[in-house]
């Protein structure tokens, strides 16, 4: 299936002001008290956003995030006002919003990304390799790449400026940052979120190995699950058949996110030389771009079949 919808690279609304763009959203204000969030189909890898678009990537980001967010209601409130993102712009803007965004409250964001491992990849892999451990939480030895981790821990991270990598923290940073009674509660709800949805996932044979929540504070106070949550983007998505060959070779299993354009970013060479992940990012040729569209269309589709 191709899609047919125009892509959407940069929003450009001019009823409502505009906070911020992030490398895929781009938030804008409604009132003084809501916001409206606006995937686009930008894609970035490296930190660098990349000048071609995936088309209908935003679409389905929003609408796994709502799926998501609807399933985990009863555990922990989150930040959607149930109102209609096309109530609050011109008739004319309507295409840039529906299907892909969310109408949310206006929360005071927790400076902090709540990441949780299920599984040994990535920057936590490369950490445990020099020190056996991941953001201060030792692990047992003789772990693999890809390794299952006897049971999820709480990695966070603290969130950086624009194009900046998020660095990782301990959690006793994470105390210092916001107090000891929210640290420990962010740090619970995060590994409850994380341990419903992966079993959930797994049944749909899907892993999710790792993924990464945003909290904020409503103006009561309450802990409140906002941004987007358990997307490809956010997630690290493994099928469960390619998951045994890839770990007994040592390999990262194949993926649902952006892994397959960051695998060939990184094999490309320019005037024989690599990328060196600075803009201008280059030209994603038509079929990366399409293969990357299905990718996401497939993670949707196993999880909602």
């Amino acid at each position: 299936m191709t899609t047919t919808t125009p892509a959407l690279h940069t929003s450009a609304l001019t009823s409502l002001p505009l906070l911020a763009r992030g490398k895929v959203r781009d938030n804008y204000a409604v009132g003084k008290d809501r916001l409206l969030m606006v995937a686009s189909d930008r894609l970035s890898a490296f930190d660098v956003i990349l000048g071609e678009p995936i088309p209908g990537k935003g679409a389905l980001l929003t609408q796994m995030a709502l799926f998501w967010f609807d399933k985990l209601g009863d555990i922990c409130p989150n930040h959607l006002t149930g109102e209609a993102p096309e109530s609050v712009v011109t008739a004319a803007e309507i295409p840039q919003v529906v299907g892909r965004s969310m109408l949310v409250k206006r929360l005071k964001p927790i400076p902090v990304e709540a990441v949780v491992r299920g599984y040994l990849a990535g920057s936590g892999w490369a950490e445990y390799q020099q020190n056996q451990s991941v953001c201060g939480v030792p692990l047992p030895a003789g772990l693999k790449n890809a390794s299952k981790l006897p049971e999820p821990v709480f990695t966070p991270a603290a969130k950086a400026e624009a194009g900046e990598h998020d660095e990782n923290i301990s959690y006793e940073q994470v105390v210092v940052i916001v107090g000891p009674e929210l640290a420990a509660q962010i740090r619970q709800l995060s590994l409850k979120i994380y341990e419903t949805a992966a079993a959930f996932a797994l049944t749909k044979g899907i892993i999710i190995a790792d993924t990464k929540f945003e909290f904020g504070l409503d103006e009561n106070g309450t802990l409140t699950l906002m941004d987007e949550v358990l997307t490809p983007d956010s997630s690290r998505y493994w099928p469960v058949e390619g998951y045994e060959a890839a770990f007994a070779a040592g390999q990262n299993p194949p993926s649902y996110d952006k892994q397959f354009v960051r695998d060939w970013l990184e094999a490309l060479r320019i005037n024989g030389k690599p990328w060196d992940k600075t803009p201008p990012s280059p030209h994603l040729p038509p079929d990366v771009i399409e293969k990357t569209a299905a990718k996401y269309r497939e993670a949707m589709t196993r999880l909602t079949a």
